[in-house]
């Protein structure tokens, strides 16, 4: 009797501390930056001290009356407060991921549009536009350049670790992001690793590193302006060659357009090559995401 009651109580036990490991949420990890990570974080931030380069932002145009359908949420950082993120969860269960990337503004609420945005065109995808600001956000070009120049590369990769962990290691992941949040859309591929499905960059600051970009997992889309002064054809150009050299996949175009054109809060807006980008980035990002 004794040993028969042992043995339910083992294996009630087991199965209890079986569901709880089940249920467990993953342990953020600390992040592995790369000299060639912070060196371009560091290159992109020092365009803050160009006068034309903060001239060349502007959120002038209204996006008038917009509802957001997501929800704010919270999630463990390694050795740091709490991570900030929106999320738009899909309408079915899904393991499909996409980690959205601001602008130097910040979170703001042209990146919640943008969100709702992308998880209605995508359909079964879960969407998180990941607040690599810690919930500051400019509204000025020179509070933006201050919030841009001041975000710590370590903390924000921290932040894309919690929010790896928060999503489980059987979510797979694309990034996207614009002018600062492309760089970091890249960034953030370098780190999920072998979770990273697909990169789009909107005129951010390419690695430079081919040994760092040989440890991508995931093709790249990269989408630029000709007019651009600072992610310009010729940065594009040597990123191509980078990206060669690592023997891994970049899709760039080109369009004739300046910095910024595919935002539409901003007198840069462009809306003929920003619609026509949206339709090759959702196109990649689908054939990635199947």
């Amino acid at each position: 009797m004794k040993n028969a009651l042992y043995f339910y109580l083992l294996v009630t036990f087991s199965f209890v501390a079986a569901l709880l490991a089940l249920h467990e949420p993953e342990k953020p990890k600390e992040p592995v930056l790369c000299h060639a990570d912070i060196e371009a974080v560091h290159a992109f931030a020092a365009f803050t001290t160009q006068e034309s380069f903060r001239n060349a932002h502007s959120m002038s145009r209204d996006l008038g009356d917009v509802s957001f359908k997501g929800t704010e949420i919270t999630f463990d950082v390694a050795n740091g407060k709490q991570g900030k993120g929106y999320y738009v969860a899909s309408k079915k269960k899904s393991n499909k991921y996409i980690f959205i990337f601001h602008e130097w503004w910040g979170l703001n609420d042209y990146v919640r549009n943008e969100s709702d945005r992308l998880s209605k065109e995508l359909g079964n995808v879960n969407v998180i536009a990941l607040d690599l600001y810690d919930g500051k956000v400019g509204t000025t070009r020179e509070e933006a350049g201050k919030l841009m120049k001041a975000c710590d590369p370590k903390r924000a990769a921290s932040i894309i670790q919690g929010a790896l962990a928060y999503v489980g290691k059987d979510a797979v992941i694309a990034t996207i992001g614009w002018c600062f949040g492309g760089g970091w859309s890249l960034q953030a591929a370098l780190q999920l690793h072998q979770q990273a499905k697909a990169c789009v960059m909107y005129y951010g600051m390419p690695v430079k590193d081919v040994d760092r970009l040989a440890s991508l997992n995931c093709d790249v889309l990269g989408i630029f302006g000709e007019k651009d002064k600072w992610i310009n054809p010729e940065v594009v150009a040597n990123f191509e060659d980078h990206m060669q050299e690592a023997k891994k996949n970049l899709e760039v175009k080109m369009y004739k357009a300046d910095h910024a054109f595919a935002n539409p809060s901003s007198d840069r807006y462009n809306e003929k090559d920003a619609k026509e980008a949206n339709k090759v980035a959702l196109a990649f990002l689908k054939q990635h995401l199947k």
